[in-house]
């Protein structure tokens, strides 16, 4: 009984981090998108004023 509220707890806790390293993941993949997305932007419009 005891063993098993300890495995239970023990894959929600690894299915918990699992997932907020699959966030952190996207978020950083969504922010270094952003960051190309903008230089490219800036870049063109530099060159186009230019």
């Amino acid at each position: 009984m005891v063993l098993g509220v300890i495995l239970a707890l023990w894959v929600l806790m690894g299915v918990i981090g699992w997932i907020m390293s699959m966030v952190k993941l996207f978020f950083f993949v969504g922010l270094a998108a952003v960051v190309v997305y903008l230089v490219v932007t800036l870049v063109s419009k530099a060159a186009k004023s230019g």
